[in-house]
């Protein structure tokens, strides 16, 4: 296995290496949920790095390279249990204003049915128009395009979460037998239902858990707090063209929370930064991490070595100590 550098701890594991070398050496049906960023082919370069994926010469062959990975996270997934991909819309390639958008999420949610797994849901977050406008310079959602001919007028598109699932019966159910402890989002908890979180009762009357339930089955997150990301503009190469935002922290945590129990692995084949595996450890679960790029993998070294349980979460992550 090409593995140039990893940490391994009790609570999560990180290498530095190529997934499509280092997924083949897990053992099979091991993991609960993978979640993860694919690269967003033909929107950003990561690195010069001939095996990185968003170097690929084209989209047909970005997804010949992306199916290996695919294939290799089925065969790790155990039954009945999920994987959950953040992607977007992406611009064609060379287009101008206006010049029309690629519907990637759509051919992923074909690579996977196409390999066995079953399409469940698609989430959306929501991103300020104003705000994206001014990280990304598109001209399409400068006011002056509306102005001049409002038909090149671009959308702040959002992000979406597609869920999928392995087909099989799952064998241990993922329960919350009082009902949702924790919120990860922005909006602030109604202090009438407060009384009601670890509610024991009959799970009716748990108005604080219905709330939070309401927010996350909701296929519009309008409430996921953007800024919420780990650190990352240290792990920025001088050679790279751009890097997006690391993936929101609460997204993260609602996929963990939703899709696994307490103590379940979760594996994120694109590492990044470390977010997946940061969110996974912060609630009580067990994260795996593979990074291609140096520098993202020593970023994301140093943030999973400063990771610091909320107070909500400390009892799972003690969890993980006994």
């Amino acid at each position: 296995m090409a593995v140039k550098d990893q940490v391994i701890t009790d609570k999560y594991a990180l290498y530095c290496g190529d997934s499509c070398e280092v997924l083949p050496t897990l053992p099979a049906e091991k993991v609960d949920l993978s979640v993860y960023s694919p690269p967003f082919c033909g929107l950003y370069n990561y690195s010069s790095n001939e095996r990185d994926l968003s170097n690929c010469r084209g989209y047909d062959e970005f997804f010949e390279h992306y199916e290996y990975i695919v294939r290799e996270l089925f065969r790790l997934t155990k039954p009945g249990r999920m994987t959950a991909v953040h992607c977007m819309d992406i611009p064609r390639a060379g287009a101008n204003v206006g010049g029309g958008l690629i519907d990637f999420p759509g051919d992923i949610i074909r690579l996977h049915e196409r390999i066995g797994f079953h399409y469940t849901a698609r989430y959306h977050v929501w991103k300020e128009p104003l705000g994206v406008r001014n990280r990304t310079m598109a001209k399409g959602l400068a006011h002056r395009t509306v102005v001049e001919d409002s038909t090149l007028c671009d959308v702040a598109a959002a992000d979406y979460l597609l869920m999928f699932r392995k087909h099989g019966e799952n064998a241990v159910p993922v329960a919350h037998p009082t009902g949702l402890h924790t919120y990860a989002g922005e909006r602030s908890i109604p202090a009438e239902v407060l009384g009601f979180k670890g509610w024991t009762g009959n799970q009716i009357e748990n108005r604080y858990s219905h709330w939070i339930w309401r927010q996350y089955a909701s296929a519009f997150w309008d409430d996921v707090r953007i800024g919420r990301v780990l650190p990352y503009r240290e792990s920025k190469d001088l050679d790279d063209e751009r890097h997006v935002h690391p993936l929101q922290l609460d997204v993260i945590e609602r996929a963990c929370v939703l899709w696994t129990n307490p103590g379940e692995t979760v594996l994120t084949p694109f590492m990044g930064v470390g977010s997946e595996v940061y969110g996974a450890v912060l609630n009580g679960r067990r994260g795996i991490g593979i990074e291609l790029k140096p520098s993202y993998f020593n970023q994301a070294v140093r943030n999973l070595a400063d990771i610091k349980p909320e107070i909500e979460n400390a009892d799972l992550f003690a969890t993980l100590e006994d």
